[in-house]
């Protein structure tokens, strides 16, 4: 039987994310309005016989990039090509961008094999921190009143405006704090409750001191459950203080781009948003 494709509300988005809570990747508890906030079209799936059988987030930002992920067919039916359905739907739809994606290293070779390119990893680490290094701007919580600067500190490490996304994802009830400097925003982080835990993401800051500061505050105000934050590998020295801290590698996956990657200041990337968003 041939798919229909076609973009999903936001019932059915609760269900895609469902699945990716049945394939352990344990999605936050609030995502599906928070992730719709990104791009209310960017979420797409292959229907057969009027039930979704496979779907992918495939969310643009702009003109000139998107991010695809929470590519999943239902396990009972992989192998019939509805999964390629709702791939070929989701690259059509961000046509003429570069593209990101955080892939396993299963389908490592698959991707490459569709033109993308990995350009670094990115590996979970997990824990409850006994102790980190408090940075010397004491992180304030989130308010409406700091989300437009937070915003302009946000371009320097996201490859496009995402104005509506973040216009949700720092108001509660994540939990969103920033680090002000003389100059305003020297970093921010949120964290968000998931199936298990909390997640942090994004974590962007001016320095690894900074970037400590946010991540031992947020700790403090998430009671329950282990956190996890996404860190580029090339942060070995931020790395060293999380082990140090009591964290472990639980997870890895690779950056991936199809098109010119895009150009951000590396520096400040702590911990990557969400491996479903970018």
């Amino acid at each position: 039987m041939k798919p229909i494709t076609r973009t999903l509300s936001l019932g059915e988005l609760a269900d895609l994310i469902d699945w990716a809570a049945a394939e352990g990747w344990n999605p936050g508890v609030d995502d599906v309005a928070m992730f719709q906030a990104a791009d209310p079209m960017g979420f797409i799936g292959a229907f057969a016989g009027g039930e979704m059988v496979a779907g992918i987030s495939a969310v643009a930002y702009g003109h000139d990039f998107g991010f695809v992920g929470l590519y999943i067919c239902r396990p009972d039916m992989r192998g019939k090509g509805y999964g390629k359905a709702a791939w070929t739907a989701g690259m059509n739809r961000l046509a003429g961008r570069t593209i990101g994606l955080d892939g396993v290293e299963e389908q490592r070779a698959n991707y490459e094999s569709k033109g993308f390119r990995p350009l670094y990893e990115t590996i979970r680490y997990s824990g409850r921190p006994a102790a980190l290094t408090i940075g010397a701007k004491r992180p304030r919580m989130v308010t409406a009143q700091l989300v437009p600067d937070i915003m302009r500190y946000d371009a320097l490490c996201f490859p496009a405006s995402r104005h509506s996304f973040l216009q949700r994802w720092l108001l509660p009830p994540h939990r969103a704090v920033a680090a002000i400097g003389p100059r305003g925003t020297a970093g921010y982080a949120v964290a968000r409750s998931c199936r298990s835990g909390f997640k942090i993401g994004p974590l962007f800051a001016d320095d690894m001191q900074t970037a400590l500061g946010l991540l031992e505050d947020l700790a403090g105000a998430c009671e329950g459950g282990d956190l996890h934050i996404d860190v580029p590998a090339s942060k070995v020295d931020f790395i060293a203080a999380l082990v140090a801290a009591g964290f472990s590698p639980t997870f890895t996956t690779t950056r991936m781009y199809k098109g010119p990657p895009p150009r951000l200041d590396a520096n400040r990337i702590f911990g990557v948003t969400t491996l479903e968003l970018g």
